[in-house]
């Protein structure tokens, strides 16, 4: 998706912190509204059942159900560095969030910080899909610009390789030292229904758009349907090495192509 693509643009300045539990963003497809006593809503229902049982166990589940034009396809992951408890928690409060926030869509999607779902009546499993994504990025600017972005660059490139590495289920994450008392740290993931040429796809995508929404800024996070970027000066990805906390003033920005 390129910069000259985006014809929807929706900023707004968040306050860090929220609590756990609160969604990053959501996409409900306004075009594909469906009644809410419906078939499709009934196996929608059925579907988010069955993600919130299975999901924490393996941390990933795509699967569909009903037939002919009333089946529903869904997918729901959990990032790849938190517990079976967290991402439990997460995937509970995504299926109940998803329905509420998108009660009469058949397309909608819901992100969290440990977890991701979605739905459709379209099968896009195995797709990139990069058509919407969510922006979040810190307001202040590094100090040194060049030596950041070579730092930065550097990081990507190896967690991207570590990424689609078949053993490695889409995640990649590491940090790197800037000097003796900042450190940058980075992750990466795809949804792990995509093949390793498709997750390198995606995550190229997202990482282009660092120059576009993230160019010398502290922080920045990019939320696809099919991927998912991060990096900060401070710990954010399990195993924690310090108690730093996050910063206060986050924009993000939300795009549609």
């Amino acid at each position: 998706m390129s910069f000259s693509n985006k014809v929807m643009f929706l900023l707004f300045l968040c306050t860090w912190g929220s609590k756990a539990d609160d969604p990053l963003g959501e996409f409900c497809n306004r075009n594909t509204n469906i009644s809410s006593g419906g078939k499709i809503s009934a196996n929608i229902d059925k579907l988010l059942a069955e993600l919130a049982l299975r999901t924490p166990s393996t941390g990933f589940v795509a699967t569909t159900y009903g037939k002919d034009h009333d089946k529903v396809y869904a997918l729901a992951q959990c990032r790849g560095d938190v517990s079976t408890h967290d991402c439990s928690n997460c995937i509970q409060d995504a299926t109940k969030q998803i329905r509420e926030r998108c009660p009469n869509q058949a397309d909608a999607r819901i992100w969290y910080d440990y977890c991701f779902l979605r739905y459709n009546i379209e099968s896009f499993f195995g797709e990139v899909d990069t058509s919407f994504g969510i922006f979040y990025f810190n307001v202040e600017n590094v100090t040194d610009p060049e030596a950041f972005n070579k730092k930065l660059g550097a990081l990507m490139d190896h967690i991207r390789a570590q990424a689609v590495m078949p053993n490695e289920k889409g995640l990649g994450k590491g940090k790197s030292v800037l000097s003796p008392f900042v450190t940058l740290y980075a992750l990466v993931q795809c949804t792990r229904d995509l093949s390793e040429i498709s997750c390198a796809q995606c995550l190229a995508i997202a990482v282009n758009n660092f120059a576009n929404f993230c160019s010398h800024r502290k922080g920045c996070r990019v939320l696809y349907s099919s991927c998912y970027v991060r990096y900060e000066l401070y710990p954010f990805f399990f195993p924690l090495d310090s108690n730093k906390t996050e910063p206060s003033n986050v924009v993000r920005v939300s795009v549609y192509s």
